[in-house]
């Protein structure tokens, strides 16, 4: 008997990120794919000392003391926001999906870089979302590519990732900042901000929040804790424009109840610890060093294959190649060599903005692999390109 299954469901497609991580789990695999936390970065969990009430269901806003905290950071940033208008998710990838329920129906448009997150296309596609992709530079999006698309066919909002964007890593300058404010005030158009990697610095760089320079625009804000502490515990938050937030509470209520209250709980106690600054020092002195290790690496063995700027913070490396690659098919060949990278494709929301390149993660690899894994990855792509 044939199942009959929702048109939703029907557009769901297998994320080649979870594909190809199921692969390197094998043992020996150098793999540059994921946007994976090293483990021993990573803080160690200790729930000892946590009230008992924790384990019985709790607000579906958050946890009072972590909500006043990710509203006292937001202040910092110089956002206008409450702690009445934060609400905690179950990882930054639930807001995502909440912004598609609250925003997409059916063939609604949603302008987005080009590349971008792919699993904010798998996620809003789910709903529907037709995408248009603005292509992307070192320095932001052209407002003025913005204002043409706007003007061209309204879209449902725009969703950026202006600091140390996944998978480029490129970061918008202060002026570009400002000018896609301006663009989204004068056609009051919404904008889904993501900015999980803010706090992943090595060297300074503007990262004032675009929802900082809005006058009248609505919008929301995306924040991660997976970065910074441990992914497993999935949790994340958003804060919004005062007209969107009820919105987003009652689809989140609708969606889960509320996220994990022991983690909230962790996370809570954590962040207001001394133990965290000494934390964030040694994570981001850890990355900064595997940054510079790949860096010198795609030197010795990338100067002819691609084009790149080391990124001044995340995760990751994009490089942009100078002759035609099948990225898909290197990627088949070197994990046969027991090496993983993340082909550019599926970044791209149209095939019309594509062009050869690929994402490297430099957080995860131990160090010593770092040399290896990238010869290896030239060694291929040379083999490829056309």
């Amino acid at each position: 008997m044939t199942i009959r299954l929702s048109r939703r469901a029907e557009r769901l497609t297998s994320s080649l990120i979870r594909d190809i991580l199921q692969i390197t789990q094998r043992p020996g695999v150098i793999s540059f794919a994921g946007g994976l936390p090293a483990a021993e970065v990573m803080p160690p969990l200790d729930f000892e000392g946590l009230a008992d009430d924790y384990r019985q269901y709790g607000p579906s806003e958050g946890e009072p003391a972590l909500r006043s905290l990710i509203a006292q950071n937001l202040s910092t940033l110089g956002m206008d926001c409450s702690v009445e208008r934060v609400l905690v998710t179950s990882g930054s990838q639930q807001g995502i999906d909440l912004v598609g329920k609250l925003f997409v129906d059916e063939g609604a448009k949603v302008l987005l870089e080009a590349p971008t997150y792919l699993a904010t296309i798998q996620a809003l596609g789910v709903y529907g979302a037709e995408f248009k992709g603005l292509p992307l530079a070192a320095d932001g999006i052209d407002p003025d590519d913005l204002r043409r698309a706007i003007a061209y066919r309204r879209p449902a909002f725009v969703y950026l990732i202006p600091t140390f964007q996944n998978p480029s890593g490129f970061c918008y300058t202060d002026e570009i900042r400002r000018a896609v404010a301006k663009v989204l005030d004068e056609t009051d158009i919404p904008l889904v901000e993501d900015d999980p990697y803010r706090d992943l610095v090595y060297r300074p760089v503007d990262r004032t929040p675009i929802c900082t320079y809005l006058e009248r625009a609505p919008w929301v804000y995306l924040g991660s804790f997976s970065k910074i502490t441990a992914p497993g515990l999935r949790v994340g938050y958003l804060a919004s424009s005062p007209s969107l937030f009820s919105g987003l509470v009652r689809l989140k209520q609708s969606s889960d109840l509320h996220t994990n209250r022991i983690g909230q709980a962790w996370l809570a106690r954590f962040l207001g610890s001394a133990g965290f600054d000494e934390h964030m020092a040694r994570m981001i002195r850890i990355y900064g060093e595997r940054r510079d290790a790949m860096q010198a690496a795609l030197e010795r063995h990338f100067e002819e294959l691609a084009e790149w700027r080391a990124p001044a913070g995340g995760l990751f490396f994009w490089l942009r190649l100078t002759r035609e690659c099948d990225t898909l098919a290197a990627l088949h060949a070197a994990l046969t060599r027991d090496v993983a990278f993340m082909p550019g494709d599926p970044f791209f929301p149209a095939p019309a903005l594509r062009y050869s390149a690929l994402r490297l993660n430099f957080s995860h690899a131990a160090p010593e692999n770092i040399e290896r894994g990238v010869a290896l990855i030239a060694e291929i792509l040379g083999e490829f390109a056309k």
